[in-house]
């Protein structure tokens, strides 16, 4: 009798334990460990230890804005001269930058007093900022530095390697792909129409702007693992909201390009969809690393 009381009660257990492994696991509670990780990272980012700061140093409010007059001023006579040493060259520059459409049949004319010499001064300031960008960077890191935890500072140099990459990389992409796609679309729909006559400050309104446009735009993938970095969004997350990238992303292109030739639109949106894909891709490895840290 004691057997079959015992086999009864194993019977019993395993029953029990089989019927327990069936129950349902809400997917809330599945992902209570993910929020209350993202949320510790972000508390961890907005309130670190003083053992994370190793040049922590107590300044008053005087000394700051003095070290942030003296940065402001080197990074000031940087730009300066990198837009004075661009002007002796404004007219080589010019002619750079009329390449794309240069051997489309396209005249340029001088519409008003002064108006080469205007847009030369603003193809001088586009460029001498471009030329100065490595030291502002310089001031702005330094002044940052000493305010920045250990983990920061890991992230900190190809943080800002990668976004002056991707900055150049997408005015290159713009002056190379981009600007004659769009430029041989508007020459192809007025040609038998019209005589393409165009006037010198509107061309080199509409490249420039395009240019530091799409440099801009090539930003995504700096912000996404700024974003993951301070724990304020997932990869998954990031993933998550696919449809919502790849409508961004036309949108986006339509507005940066003014050409409306899908053609051209996609040769954009294209290069920022597939940017944003690999920067949530970053952002995981960044998880993936961290969370083994945390094991270990």
């Amino acid at each position: 009798s004691s057997s079959s009381s015992s086999s009864s009660s194993s019977s019993s257990i395993t029953t029990t334990k089989q019927s327990t492994s069936q129950l349902p696991v809400s997917s809330g509670a599945l992902s209570v460990p993910d929020e209350q990780t993202q949320t510790e990272t972000v508390r961890s980012f907005l309130y670190p230890g003083e053992d994370e700061l190793p040049d922590d140093v107590e300044m008053s409010i005087w000394e700051h804005l003095d070290e942030l007059r003296d940065r402001a001023l080197v990074s000031s006579g940087a730009v300066a001269a990198g837009i004075l040493f661009c002007f002796c060259f404004a007219k080589d520059l010019v002619i750079f930058l009329e390449k794309p459409v240069s051997d489309m049949g396209v005249r340029f004319l001088q519409l008003g007093p002064g108006e080469y010499f205007f847009t030369t001064v603003k193809v001088a300031g586009y460029t001498g900022i471009l030329l100065a960008a490595p030291v502002v960077l310089y001031e702005i890191i330094a002044y940052v530095l000493p305010g920045l935890t250990k983990n920061e500072r890991k992230v900190l140099g190809p943080i800002v390697l990668g976004s002056s990459v991707l900055f150049y990389i997408g005015i290159y992409f713009a002056y190379l792909i981009l600007t004659p796609a769009a430029l041989k679309f508007f020459v192809g729909y007025a040609n038998g129409a019209v005589e393409s006559l165009w006037s010198i400050d509107q061309y080199f309104e509409f490249v420039l702007v395009l240019l530091f446009s799409t440099g801009l735009s090539f930003q995504v993938p700096v912000i996404q693992l700024l974003l993951g970095q301070t724990g304020i969004v997932s990869s998954k997350q990031m993933l998550s909201a696919w449809k919502f990238v790849i409508v961004g992303s036309v949108v986006a292109a339509a507005v940066l390009t003014p050409s409306t030739d899908p053609f051209t639109q996609m040769l954009l949106a294209i290069p920022l969809m597939s940017l944003y894909f690999g920067g949530a891709a970053l952002v995981g490895a960044v998880e993936r690393e961290r969370e083994v840290e945390s094991s270990s």
